[in-house]
């Protein structure tokens, strides 16, 4: 098994603690683990992962374990497809599309699923200070493209906002404008199957304004409660949610779908979805599946047998008459 981690985007530290993580978690006697590290200038160690199709790579499945640009976007999905490799998680369309948040939104909200009012703005086609909201202050400004909360800020006027649009449009081209939530934080982990199956809910308390990326990796201060404390309908709703934004998104192998609930009304909302969640000794994926019976070793070696199944279905298919 090859287990690929690093990458160049923002979050090449955590996927180095995802990638330790799992590595430690795999039974050693079922796997022989080679590594590939991609490291922030896109330099593949020993060498870039591309043999020629249908030729012996000496590789079963790789585990690509990296988060964000250039990893969890489709990017090395696509060479690994082109190899001819087995790989875990989802594929190509579903991997690009999971990682823009705006075009998630809009599959959601075609699905019938609810998603927070929000704009979709580009780059250099607008004048940060002169525009105008359809919904009330306070609002969250995101990079369309990237995860672990980088890029986010929370603007509640006017002032706040331009200096957030900046921010954003300093990490990608695409932002989203969307209606703040005063309220509670979820998450709920998605892993795939005929049929998909969703986890226990656990609820993020954060120890600042909104769960930054400080808050997820850097100062230990944030809450987590598992399980969510929630009736026994709302849990059944969110986890019926999130196999449908799973399923939306044509996403596979595992998911980890993030939820907002509007403290005055309890509607719920899909705010994203990970393709490849973190896996790190603090990440909740892997912890809301152990509390939902399935410990750490034997998620892995589910979502290594989902990979094989898929590349078996897929050598079926044609591709040419």
């Amino acid at each position: 098994m090859a287990l690929v981690y690093g990458g160049r985007s923002g979050e090449h530290e955590i996927s180095l603690r995802s990638a330790e993580s799992v590595k430690q978690a795999l039974d050693h006697e079922k796997y022989q683990v080679s590594d590939y590290f991609i490291a922030k200038d896109g330099r593949w160690s020993p060498h870039p992962l591309l043999p020629e199709p249908q030729e012996d790579a000496g590789i079963d499945v790789v585990f690509p374990m990296l988060h964000g640009t250039f990893g969890e976007d489709g990017t090395v999905q696509g060479l690994l497809e082109l190899a001819g490799l087995p790989y875990v998680g989802a594929g190509v369309l579903a991997s690009a599309v999971s990682m823009d948040k705006a075009v998630t939104k809009r599959l959601c909200r075609d699905a019938g699923l609810p998603v927070v009012e929000h704009l979709v703005l580009t780059r250099g086609q607008f004048n940060p200070a002169a525009l105008e909201l359809p919904f009330p202050f306070p609002v969250f400004v995101k990079p369309a493209n990237l995860g672990s909360s980088v890029g986010i800020n929370k603007a509640k006027n006017s002032e706040e906002l331009q200096r957030a649009l900046e921010t954003a449009a300093s990490y990608d081209r695409k932002i989203i404008v969307e209606r703040g939530i005063i309220g509670r934080e979820f998450e709920c982990a998605v892993l795939g199957g005929e049929p998909p199956r969703a986890s226990v809910p656990c609820e993020i308390f954060p120890s600042q304004d909104f769960y930054t990326y400080e808050d997820k990796y850097l100062l230990d201060t944030a809450r987590i409660e598992l399980p969510a404390k929630l009736s026994q309908e709302t849990t059944c709703v969110m986890q019926q949610l999130a196999i449908s934004c799973f399923e939306a998104v044509g996403c596979e192998g595992m998911g980890r779908v993030d939820f907002l609930m509007d403290a005055s009304t309890g509607q719920l909302f899909i705010n994203e979805i990970n393709t490849i969640p973190g896996f790190t000794s603090i990440s909740m994926y892997p912890k809301m599946w152990e509390y939902s019976g399935i410990p750490y070793p034997q998620l892995l070696d589910k979502l290594i047998a989902l990979a094989l199944e898929r590349s078996h279905s897929r050598q079926e298919i044609r591709y040419s008459r």
